[in-house]
């Protein structure tokens, strides 16, 4: 049995990482990569194996980071299963044609601008429609067998609507050893509103985790609303907009929830709200035909007849592009929460490039901004920045609120791994960059149960082989054409290994 890391290997985006065991491929998530905007096309171009090798495809969940780069991998050859829940397939459907979209009118663009005048989307919503009818979606807990000796599950991980982890259950032939393995995907938190807390895999003899906050702990939800009925009262006494860049799945969703609340309970005023994200729109509606997601609280508000995201209460979803331009003359204060999430594209960007040198804006970014990615230059307040190659006055106020993250934090995670198994022999940190890993593989290396083990923070292109002992060696080769697509400015091979 072989593990390669092809994505998100030191990295927080392109999760893609090939397990090769009794003659079989299976490809664990195949993401986008994304980031600087003509570094992350380069990457995501070409893949580092064969997509017709691939013999089945497991998502964890629809995030474009983890499920983005599903309609290219058939567009180049794969005709497999991709298992999934339910309600990632719902999510996935609306997700990668909104994908699609955005890629065809980029492409058109930038041919209409002179700059690449054979400038091709990745692929296209016919692509998109071939990828959807290889799915198969399963229940949690429901027993998949890829073969005789290859089989998983998905658990519930928590992080956005439908997103599962996975048990594994494998005999090695060249082994002889019966490994059970587990791969977090993005792991949730506890506490959160709208989804049921993630679960918690056990009897593991090894751990695929992520590690996107492993340095750090989370805020707590109940002190970000003291903090969001203060800022945003501030905002409306100014009359400034509220601009809310967030992913259309799940943040969106959650921050309504809250924006609700507040509402309701008469701590902030009747604000216009608006929705402006059509994928958002679209994914609220697949929200509500997948209520066994739901925690209790959300549930027993559904069943009292209640909205949890205000349709039709002050609450508007925007749709064509002239209801988004009009928001620019919209009088007054306003909050708008917009796509993409890290503002690398969407309507968000229109709005931040009408509104950022204007001080009485309010900013408020509720979730995880990669490197290179105009929304970490927000956080990283720098100025001016750049939107759509004109420098703009960074004059808007922006905050930042951690406790929205649907990634576990450092106590999340080691909590997660201290139970996952009482001797675990290997732990793969994934998911994050590399001062977060390396922080967190310290951490991990305090745990009772993982004292002894073998922990790593692959960098792209490793290989590790399972041997006789049933632990997982770091094999003499690796995948070269990884190590030349995905880079790692500073890194060294093998770092983060104990």
């Amino acid at each position: 049995m072989e593990i390669e890391f092809c994505g998100a290997a030191r990295q927080v985006t392109g999760s893609k990482h090939l397990i090769r065991i009794n003659g079989k491929q299976i490809l664990l998530d195949c993401g986008l990569f994304q980031g600087h905007r003509r570094q992350a096309a380069e990457q995501n171009k070409t893949f580092p194996f064969r997509a017709n090798e691939i013999d089945a495809l497991v998502l964890s969940h629809a995030h474009i980071d983890h499920s983005g780069a599903i309609p290219l991998l058939v567009k180049n050859g794969f005709n497999g299963p991709i298992y999934c829940t339910h309600a990632t397939e719902d999510l996935c459907s609306v997700m990668l044609r909104d994908s699609a979209f955005i890629q065809e009118r980029d492409a058109e663009w930038i041919a209409k601008k002179g700059k690449d005048e054979n400038a091709e989307p990745l692929y296209t919503e016919n692509d998109v429609y071939k990828a959807m009818s290889l799915f198969r979606s399963v229940n949690y807990h429901q027993d998949v067998r890829i073969s005789a000796d290859i089989s998983f599950s998905f658990q519930n991980a928590g992080h956005i609507l439908g997103a599962a982890m996975e048990a594994w259950e494998v005999k090695d032939r060249d082994t002889g050893k019966n490994i059970r393995f587990g791969f977090t995907g993005d792991l949730g938190r506890s506490g959160l509103p709208i989804l049921k807390d993630p679960e918690q895999l056990e009897g593991l003899d090894a751990l695929i985790t992520e590690s996107t906050y492993g340095d750090r702990l989370h805020d707590e939800i109940e002190a970000v609303e003291m903090h969001l009925e203060k800022e945003i009262h501030e905002a409306y006494q100014r009359g400034g907009k509220i601009l809310i860049p967030a992913f259309a799945v799940e943040r969106t969703q959650e921050i309504l929830y809250i924006l609700r609340n507040l509402i309701h309970r008469g701590r902030i005023p009747h604000i216009p709200i608006f929705i402006d994200s059509p994928l958002a729109t679209s994914a609220t509606e697949v929200f509500k035909l997948h209520p066994e997601c739901f925690d209790a609280d959300l549930c027993d508000l559904l069943n009292s007849g209640g909205d949890p995201f205000m349709d039709g209460e002050g609450v508007k979803f925007t749709q064509s592009v002239e209801e988004s331009k009009a928001l620019n003359n919209f009088p007054g204060c306003a909050i708008i929460v917009s796509a993409s999430g890290m503002c690398e594209f969407g309507r968000i960007r229109h709005h931040l490039f009408n509104n950022l040198e204007n001080p009485k804006t309010l900013v408020m970014i509720i979730g995880f901004m990669a490197q290179h990615t105009l929304g970490r230059k927000l956080v990283e307040h720098e100025d001016p920045v750049n939107i759509f190659g004109e420098p703009l006055a960074n004059n808007a106020e922006t905050v930042i609120y951690n406790a929205f993250s649907g990634h576990a934090d450092q106590r999340g995670l080691l909590d997660f791994s201290a139970k996952a198994g009482s001797d675990l022999k290997n732990i793969f940190c994934v998911h994050g960059e590399a001062k977060q890993m390396d922080t967190f593989v310290d951490a991990l290396r305090k745990l009772p149960n993982t004292k002894n083990a073998q922990i790593a923070g692959p960098i792209p292109g490793d290989i590790y082989e399972l041997t006789t002992d049933g632990d997982f060696q770091k094999s003499h080769k690796f995948n070269t054409q990884s190590r030349n697509l995905i880079p790692i400015d500073g890194e060294k091979e093998g770092v983060g290994e104990s």
